[in-house]
């Protein structure tokens, strides 16, 4: 009588990438705990991540937003540029509307934040590393938000972050290099497209948002 021997176990390879250390440690433990789990690498910015990305193919990468020398989504993008089968976690503490759109947009497949239950983060990877997306509830209810707002172009976007630094319409026209009229015609567009009907209640709704940051 033959036996067969069985298919020795594959665990999950997992990246973290995060600037803080702490977190990142922490994160570690938790993953390092399930058995059909196991931190390859970790990364302390986005350039770092792009990087151990290419060198060790992780099945799952957990990916924080704000990170030095290149921010999250950027580093996503380029992730996704050469491996189109990346399966990208954004774990964060943010929540705006905009930073979940760009995060999915970008190719992120699920979207947590760093309050989330040590039991949610690993189902999480799970359902990513058999293909699946993962995105709450509260996530999915702002990502529609989201995406029945109008789309601001490149320039009203431009516009906006200078009208958030306190700039007159003189001192946008000369940063831009267009003519006054023509950021008056973009300032009435972003009050339109946000709703709202004067310049303070546009950088306060775009903060909220995540649009611009103060």
């Amino acid at each position: 009588m033959t036996f067969s021997h069985p298919t020795p176990h594959t665990p999950i390879r997992v990246l973290i990438a995060d600037d803080h250390s702490i977190f990142r440690q922490g994160l570690a433990t938790i993953i390092s705990r399930d058995p059909d789990m196991i931190v390859i690498a970790q990364a302390e910015n986005g350039q770092q991540a792009i990087a151990l990305f290419q060198e060790h193919q992780p099945d799952i990468t957990l990916m924080d937003l704000r990170m030095p020398q290149v921010e999250g989504v950027a580093a996503i993008t380029a992730i996704r540029a050469t491996s189109k089968s990346a399966r990208i976690i954004i774990l964060t503490t943010y929540d705006s509307d905009e930073d979940i759109y760009r995060g999915l947009q970008a190719g992120a497949k699920g979207y947590l934040l760093k309050e989330t239950e040590p039991d949610d983060l690993l189902n999480a990877i799970r359902i990513v590393h058999s293909g699946r997306q993962y995105i709450p509830p509260d996530v999915g209810a702002k990502l529609v938000q989201r995406m029945s707002n109008p789309e601001l172009s490149e320039r009203e976007l431009a516009v906006l972050r200078s009208m958030a630094q306190g700039m007159s319409n003189a001192d946008i026209a000369a940063a831009l290099s267009i003519g006054e009229g023509t950021v008056k015609s973009h300032v009435n567009r972003i009050l339109n497209k946000l709703d709202v009907s004067d310049r303070t209640q546009a950088v306060i709704v775009a903060v909220k948002r995540g649009i611009v940051s103060l």
